[in-house]
């Protein structure tokens, strides 16, 4: 098989990489970290500018699946805070894929420009990753809809327009067949956005909807359909817009800094046999990553929708970044346990970071759990684990 790039995407990913080099600056990351935005409101408009974000939304315009993956793997590799135009461009995907005409026409041009967020409105207090056991009610009154309940885990609400809102609107059938998606503009009165501050430094958000009433043209997809939409969603998602890359600067931040600092008898840690070992198979864990990822960019490429690749990329790409942040911390102790700005600190406190962050993959955007069970079901054909 042959992996190489042709001349026009290589010539593509050399222009992504200049905008991160002329754009980016220290300043963002350190933002970053302090407000728990992960988000670079600099890069967003520089990308749609550079017309980037037109071609990066899924079935729309004139890009590929693979120029979006190489736009997500390179910010990811240069640890650019883009949390919140990857979810932005992930929705527009989904209304350029089952939207009506009116939604693309008021929405796209909204996220093309680089300047609005969306924030994903799946989860539940009670139900977590089992977003089917949804409870938040969308009960039908006229041209509008009554929304009632509650969502987790609504990332950069605090900064968004919109929240793609997944509602129950029959609770009389099994699970998975009375949901229905609405697309909610978060200024609409009744909504209320608590923050919630995880343990990776990323700020989250708790939403709560008491009598929000939400025109019918703001449904996404059809009444009771909403488990359709997913499906497009978590095609998008898993494995496609990025999140399987992060081992990458992990390694260069770990290497740079190991390759620098020296024991009492003057050996650079790099040099240790083991620590060398590791690095390797980190990087060819980053290799494996990057390979399955494609392997879901050329399947929507060439026409399909990414399923269950989507899941398996995210369960080997976070798992494994997760063991590296531990082998790393454990080959810098103690420095690895100092953070940024602290005199020290490994690789200027990234290890430390790495650490606490790379947990948080394994469960945002479907747990480890959900995607083993989703592969183990319906690759392997096994019995059902619930």
């Amino acid at each position: 098989m042959d992996f190489s790039l042709t001349p026009a995407q290589v010539e593509y990913r050399e222009r992504i990489r200049t905008l991160i080099r002329e754009v980016h600056r220290p300043e963002h990351t350190e933002r970053q970290h302090r407000t728990g935005t992960f988000d670079s409101p600099e890069i967003n408009r520089a990308l749609a500018a550079g017309g980037f974000l037109e071609r990066a939304i899924p079935g729309y315009g004139d890009g590929d699946p693979i120029e979006l993956w190489m736009l997500f793997n390179e910010l990811e590799k240069a640890a650019v805070p883009a949390d919140g135009i990857a979810m932005a461009l992930m929705v527009a995907g989904v209304i350029a894929y089952v939207g009506t005409e009116a939604q693309k026409a008021e929405f796209l041009p909204q996220v093309l420009a680089g300047d609005t967020l969306v924030s994903l409105g799946y989860s539940e207090p009670e139900c977590g990753s089992d977003v089917a056991s949804a409870q938040t009610r969308a009960v039908r009154d006229g041209d509008d809809w009554v929304v009632n309940g509650a969502k987790m885990w609504t990332t950069m609400a605090h900064v968004a327009k919109w929240v793609l809102l997944l509602t129950r609107t029959d609770p009389d059938v099994p699970k998975h067949r009375g949901l229905t998606f609405f697309l909610i503009p978060l200024d609409l009165p009744g909504i209320t956005i608590d923050a919630v501050y995880t343990m990776g430094t990323e700020r989250t958000n708790a939403t709560f909807y008491d009598d929000v009433r939400v025109p019918d043209r703001y449904r996404v997809g059809e009444v009771d359909g909403g488990w359709r939409v997913m499906a497009v969603a978590l095609a998008f998602e898993r494995g496609l817009m990025g999140g399987t890359a992060a081992g990458v600067p992990l390694l260069r931040h770990f290497h740079h800094w190991a390759a620098n600092v020296r024991d009492d008898d003057g050996r650079r840690l790099v040099d240790d046999p083991l620590v060398r070992e590791r690095m390797v198979r980190v990087a060819v864990d980053n290799e494996v990553a990057a390979l399955m990822t494609l392997r879901t960019a050329y399947i929507a490429a060439t026409g399909g929708l990414p399923g269950l690749e989507g899941s398996m990329v995210k369960v080997h790409a976070t798992e494994a970044y997760q063991r590296a942040a531990r082998w790393f911390s454990e080959a810098a102790a103690p420095a690895a346990l100092l953070q940024f700005d602290q005199p020290g600190a490994a690789a200027e406190g990234w290890i430390e970071y790495d650490l606490r962050h790379s947990p948080v993959t394994t469960i945002y955007g479907g747990t480890s759990e959900i995607n083993r069970n989703n592969i183990a079901e319906r690759h392997l054909g096994l019995p059902k684990a619930r």
